[in-house]
């Protein structure tokens, strides 16, 4: 299972956005705190739609309680600061990916340490940053694809009428 990370997440809507990609994908979803809300919020609900008590969701006190609980875990970090794309590493299946906080992403300190584990997903101009729920479910779904999409549908059905 493909694991997604948000440390310090501050906008409910995202978090909730996130936490039904990660349903539909079958992705496990760790916060680590602190939160920008609280769990019980109605726009993190109303995001996640009713697909929120199927979420398999973890939360951390800080990133050591994060790492203590995942110890070993092989972590990719997501910034627009990183020297790899996204698609030139190969995601393992019980990988973790990380993103930062909306108004700062993941902190430097963190990142120095982990050059090689560092990913971006290249945008054109000057934009600063993709929206967070945007670029979980870009990375996430290139490591599913990476990994042969195990487990998941992979045919549609029509409803009514039938694929001629």
């Amino acid at each position: 299972m493909i694991n997604i990370v948000l440390l310090e997440p501050e906008i409910p809507a995202n978090t909730g956005n996130i936490g039904r990609t990660c349903v539909a994908a079958g992705a496990k979803l760790h916060l680590i705190e602190p939160l920008g809300f609280r769990l019980d919020e109605k726009s993190l609900k109303r995001a996640g739609m009713d697909y929120w008590e199927q979420l398999d969701v973890a939360t951390y006190i800080d990133y050591d309680d994060f790492l203590d609980k995942n110890p070993g875990a092989k972590i990719y970090m997501a910034t627009t600061k990183a020297p790899n794309v996204y698609t030139e590493v190969s995601y393992e299946p019980d990988c973790y990916i990380m993103f930062g906080k909306e108004s700062a992403g993941i902190p430097e300190e963190l990142l120095t340490d982990h050059k090689e584990e560092c990913i971006r997903i290249p945008m054109a101009g000057r934009i600063r940053s993709l929206n967070l729920g945007n670029s979980v479910a870009v990375v996430l779904y290139e490591a599913l694809r990476q990994n042969g999409f195990e487990g998941m549908e992979r045919e549609g059905k029509l409803h009514r009428l039938k694929w001629r």
